[in-house]
């Protein structure tokens, strides 16, 4: 019975994808009504995505202005910077109550350690300002672990703090004139590639359990780890951000909303060492028992090249649940894969209510690869019968040139991936090996070249043959 609805509600969003009920369709009584609904929440879908934005995107005037310089900084590449940084910000909390402060960047190398912001705070970038993350592992202090990952997400015990850190903040703004945030990756890099790492490496910007975070026209180059990581967060708004690291740079994610909610990011270009962008909700059992999901995260018009992985990746620290993505507009080039749903057994979790549309691949690997078995563990504690809940993924309007393979989509033999929409993908697969490979994975599809697996190939007629 469980079954049967689940097909009923798919042939009925299918209905409504589709704009037209096939010929000969017999609609079963039940499905009006879950038709209506669907097709009405399909109309309201650009407002709910306009409110998030709207909603994230919001900013407020600030009453004072300040300069790194009136704190005794100096922009030669070579001062280390870090205490009037840290100065600065003590000083400008004072602030926080009496309308705000702007912290000014001028032109020129400031050269610092990790520093903490403040609330109703903008930190501000002036054209050619380059804020330069220093070398010394000392100037990223250690700190707890994140309670949804239940340590360092490379190693044991604490980690790194980031280079611009914030906890339990209201109203931050880091904007400016294109100014760059540039992390020294290099050596952090070769640390990790020699096993010489004694803690998780710090990411670029990280901000923790805060609302109403706007990132805008920055440059964020070479990451030591993550670029940006807002982790239980609400209202996030990531626009004309550029992310640049070697491809080779390893777990150099661009953009990674972590157990947050109204995120949207918009008109960004990411090339780097890994995923461009990643959604993420926490690490196993550590991840299930913290229970915060991703959800209403919304991304538009992003260019992505990662050599190694995915433009987009759902997972695969998806213990807390993801649910209700939307992306259109997407570009990934010279990539690993387009869209990567990735989980291993003992995730937990689920990843439900996504749509991607209006995606555009260029000399991809895997146009779309489902993977049920990525990933490692934070230790041998992991329920070896938590099983990620996949359902409802909606992929449409995609277009790829130089493929190598359409699709790579395993599910769990005890959980099979359910209501897999493939809609209008169209790909030019050049490559050796398969076209398709699917197993334990459940779905639809309808204008899909090359032909999909016999698993995804079913139509609306087929599907509502079950139900009627």
């Amino acid at each position: 019975m469980k079954f049967m609805s689940h097909i009923l509600k798919w042939v009925c969003a299918l209905c409504c994808i589709y704009n037209v009920l096939p010929s000969g369709l017999f609609l079963p009584v039940d499905c009006h009504g879950e038709l209506e609904k669907t097709c009405s929440g399909n109309v309201e879908l650009d407002v709910q995505i306009r409110d998030i934005c709207e909603q994230a995107s919001k900013e407020f005037p600030r009453a004072y202005t300040a300069s790194i310089t009136d704190y005794g900084a100096v922009g030669d590449g070579k001062t280390l910077n870090t205490h009037a940084f840290q100065n600065a910000i003590n000083n400008l909390r004072s602030f926080a109550n009496r309308g705000g402060l702007i912290l000014r960047i001028p032109r020129g190398t400031w050269l610092t350690g990790s520093f903490n912001l403040t609330s109703h705070l903008t930190l501000y970038l002036d054209e050619g300002a380059v804020i330069l993350g220093s070398q010394d592992p000392k100037e990223w202090p250690l700190i707890a672990p994140l309670p949804s990952y239940g340590r360092g997400r490379e190693l044991p015990g604490p980690r790194h703090i980031s280079l611009i850190h914030g906890e339990d903040l209201v109203d931050v703004v880091i904007t400016g004139q294109n100014g760059t945030v540039d992390g020294q990756g290099s050596l952090w890099w070769q640390r990790f590639r020699n096993k010489t790492l004694d803690y998780t490496r710090g990411h670029l910007l990280e901000l923790i359990n805060s609302t109403a975070i706007v990132v805008k026209n920055i440059t964020f180059l070479n990451s030591p780890f993550w670029n940006i990581h807002p982790v239980y967060c609400r209202d996030v708004f990531i626009q004309g951000v550029t992310i640049l690291a070697p491809l080779n740079a390893p777990n150099t994610d661009g953009v990674d909303p972590d157990s947050s909610s109204n995120v949207c990011i918009q008109d960004c270009y990411i090339r780097n060492g890994d995923d461009a962008i990643a959604i993420k909700s926490g690490w196993d059992q550590y991840g299930i028992a913290f229970g915060r999901p991703s959800s209403n995260i919304v991304i538009q018009r992003v260019i992505g090249e990662t050599t190694s992985s995915a433009g987009l990746a759902l997972g695969s620290e998806i213990s807390g649940g993801i649910h209700d993505v939307f992306v259109e507009d997407l570009t990934v080039v010279n990539s690993a894969s387009g869209i990567n749903v990735k989980t291993a057994v003992g995730r937990g979790g689920y990843v439900t209510n996504v749509t991607i549309a209006n995606v555009q691949l260029d000399n991809v690997k895997y146009a779309v690869w489902f993977n049920s078995n990525f990933g490692d563990h934070p230790d041998n504690n992991y329920d070896q019968h938590a099983f990620s809940l996949v359902d409802e993924i909606n992929i449409k309007d995609v277009s790829g040139k130089d493929i190598i393979h359409a699709g790579n989509m395993v599910g769990f033999m005890e959980a099979p991936f359910k209501g897999i929409s493939l809609q209008h993908i169209h790909l030019n697969v050049h490559g050796g090996g398969f076209m398709w490979k699917c197993s334990s994975i459940q779905g639809f599809s309808s204008e899909v070249v090359p032909l999909p697996c016999p698993q995804l190939q079913g139509s609306l007629n087929q599907a509502v043959s079950q139900v009627s």
